[in-house]
């Protein structure tokens, strides 16, 4: 049988950008490699681990330069975790990356005309930014140092802590994670090490065993504390046990709640959360609105950033009061929100049915009266009838999961006719395949980008489209 041929291993190569997923792009005889934790201007050899048909993947194996783009990263378990891989550069390049990355995706992959695009949105804090962490349990923990039999703390594999990037059964037990403000690593490392004092089984996704699952923080601007204790199944000792500790150690906590999770999957979306101590949800403040967040309530988990996004949002509706407004997946109501008191009304749909109840709660609690909620697909509601009971849209503001917009509801969008829209994304290239449809009816006046999420390659953008 002959033997498996190698991969290639290629000397001095410059990292020449930064590319999709948090990885820097290097070019090698019309071949792009892409490589994780480096940064363009670096120069080094390249490793290839992976060959696809056109392009390969590596690592990174010696440096000959370090690009002058490059910083020191705070976070130890920079290199390991997934998350964060922008850490090792500069602030202003990473905006310049992401702004790049904007204008790459609606030019190149949207092939579109556009406006001078507006420089992009910094956040005044690159770090402590994130108000919602999930962490998960595994008897699987990854040790950075080859396993030791003669070494205690190498016999327990229990850790807490983020999934390594392509492995679902290992986890990076984290000691300090720089992406929430304190006591959220206080509080973690207290479920920890409560769990492991008193031996606590952690979950074994591979047999789908064991009782800790995940512990999810959540936290607000004022000063509300949630902490979500997932169990595999109710142990009446344990649980409480484990609770009681951590209301006792940290008094701040606000919400304190559980859910039984025996499912095979950590999603806890279907699953009642049942408080445990205190309330059933946090409070939130953006400009005088008040919103309430219950466990599974989505909301932007930079609070700071997420309020410009908004006012950009508004900025672009441009309204003068009398206008229909469809504010399509409208999650928790909060663009709705914004916007309700510059409009005649504001209709909102999603497909998600409890955030549609915490989006008409949150209107209750800002006393907004022209507002309306609809749960349902988006593609099946957004009919005719629809729009001949809550009327026609002067505006439509669409803020989509990553993966964009169905074609169908794109052209939806096209049949209403509304004078402008305005489109929110997470994801500039489903973006720029949705404008690409949208612009053979609307042209684009403006462009801009935000950093919701500093140290790592994701960019929000809006977009203004007024009727041709």
């Amino acid at each position: 049988m002959a033997r498996k041929k190698p991969f290639p291993k290629f000397e001095k190569v410059e990292i020449i950008d930064a590319g999709s997923e948090g990885k820097a792009v290097a070019r090698v005889d019309n071949m792009v490699i892409f490589v994780p934790f480096v940064v363009p201007g670096d120069v080094v050899d390249i490793q290839v681990v992976r060959k696809k048909k056109s392009f390969f993947e590596g690592r990174a194996e010696k440096f000959y330069t370090y690009s002058d783009k490059r910083v020191k990263p705070e976070c130890s378990h920079f290199g390991l975790c997934g998350g964060c891989r922008w850490q090792n550069m500069d602030y202003k390049e990473q905006l310049h990356y992401k702004q790049k990355q904007v204008s790459d995706n609606l030019e190149r992959i949207g092939g579109l005309n556009l406006p001078e695009i507006s420089p992009i949105l910094a956040s005044e804090n690159i770090y402590h930014y994130r108000n919602k962490l999930e962490y998960s349990f595994s008897n699987r923990k990854w040790l950075v140092e080859k396993p030791d039999p003669d070494n205690p703390q190498h016999q327990n594999r229990d850790g807490l802590g983020f999934h390594l990037p392509g492995m679902f059964d290992r986890i990076l037990d984290i000691d300090t994670c720089y992406l929430q403000k304190d006591p959220s690593n206080a509080i973690r490392l207290a479920v920890r090490d409560f769990a492991l004092e008193n031996e606590y089984e952690f979950y074994d996704v591979k047999k789908w065993d064991g009782y800790l699952r995940n512990l999810i923080i959540r936290s607000s601007s004022t000063g509300d504390l949630m902490v979500i204790m997932v169990f595999r199944f109710v142990d009446h000792i344990k649980m409480p046990a484990l609770l009681d500790h951590l209301a006792e150690k940290f008094p701040e906590i606000t919400s304190l709640m559980y859910v039984i999770n025996d499912k095979r999957n950590d999603d806890i979306s279907d699953l009642a959360v049942k408080p445990y101590k205190g309330d059933s949800f946090i409070m939130e403040e953006m400009e005088g609105l008040k919103f309430k967040i219950g466990p599974k309530s989505f909301f932007q988990t930079n609070r700071d950033q997420a309020l410009k996004l908004y006012n950009t949002a508004k900025e672009f509706a441009g309204l003068k009061g009398d206008e229909i407004v469809y504010d399509l997946y409208t999650g928790t109501g909060t663009i709705a929100a914004f916007v309700s008191r510059f409009a005649k009304k504001v209709i909102g749909l999603e497909y998600i049915a409890e955030a549609i109840e915490d989006a008409r709660e949150n209107s209750e609690l800002n006393d907004i009266s022209n507002t309306g909620f609809f749960a349902g697909d988006i593609l099946r509601v957004l009919n005719d009838d629809f729009i001949k009971e809550n009327g026609k849209p002067d505006l439509i503001i669409t803020d989509p999961p990553r993966a964009g917009m169905h074609d169908k509801v794109v052209r939806q969008i096209m049949n209403m006719g509304p004078e402008k829209i305005v489109y929110v994304s997470c994801n500039p290239a489903t973006q720029a395949r949705d404008l690409a449809i949208l612009t053979e009816q609307y042209s684009i006046e403006r462009v801009q980008p935000v950093d919701m999420f500093p140290q790592t390659h994701h960019v929000e953008n809006v977009v203004l489209l007024i009727k041709s």
